[in-house]
């Protein structure tokens, strides 16, 4: 069975060779890259099943690495690792791209469950495009190909991260039913966040952005107290 595969993109070494001999163990294939502008030519050589990014680093910082991988259509998962506490430092790094994000120091335990809930998100999609029958879901002018993992309104393709699709995708196939907070953090990114947690609502606030271009009507609404439900307009 081929191992999966993650580059590491860390500049202190200290770190590098911890995080890559505890992924080994782990059973992963690592690669490890000094900084942003050598993360992005490994990966254009040979793709990896994750990125584990660190944000301060020399030449490309990780949060300029992630927009060039997003904004060259790769959406390999990454995980961005920050010394940063700050909310703003963290919705930082889901904008520029990134699936998740971690704050060190952080436990290897909870390390090795993010990337084995960004790597079953992974997993599930390529099964769904693989098998079955092509399933359009449809929200007044929405449609959301699952298969395909494209997004129309109102004809006109909007491009979405693999997090936004995700969180879009479970939206829309519950349309009409309130999701609570915890269950979309479950179904989305495989597990509980801290309380207080903002990732939801950055994504949601990326969501209404996008599926809103040109004054459309609202989709994803906010019940206060519970969640988000998608609605016809």
């Amino acid at each position: 069975m081929t191992r999966p595969s993650i580059l590491v993109a860390e500049d202190d070494p200290a770190i590098a060779n911890a995080l890559r001999r505890a992924l080994n163990h782990e059973g992963y294939e690592v690669r490890h890259a000094g900084d942003g502008a050598e993360a992005l030519e490994l990966l254009a050589a040979r793709p990896a099943d994750l990125v584990l990014l660190d944000v301060a680093m020399p030449y490309v910082d990780g949060l300029e690495a992630c927009r060039r991988l997003r904004r060259g259509g790769n959406r390999t998962p990454v995980l961005m690792l920050t010394a940063r506490h700050a909310v703003g430092d963290r919705v930082d790094g889901l904008d520029a791209g990134a699936d998740d994000y971690l704050v060190k120091p952080f436990s290897l335990d909870e390390l090795f469950a993010r990337i084995r809930a960004l790597l079953r998100r992974t997993s599930l999609t390529g099964e769904q495009e693989t098998g079955g029958e092509r399933e359009v879901l449809r929200v007044g002018d929405l449609e959301v190909d699952r298969a395909g993992r494209t997004v129309r309104r109102g004809g006109q393709a909007i491009g979405l991260t693999k997090t936004e699709f995700d969180l879009l995708e479970l939206l829309v196939h519950n349309a009409g039913i309130v999701l609570s907070r915890d269950v979309i953090y479950e179904r989305v990114w495989g597990y509980d966040f801290e309380t207080g947690s903002k990732s939801l609502d950055v994504y949601i606030g990326y969501l209404r952005r996008k599926l809103e271009v040109g004054g459309s009507e609202r989709l994803v609404h906010t019940v206060r107290g519970v969640g988000y439900v998608v609605r016809r307009p």
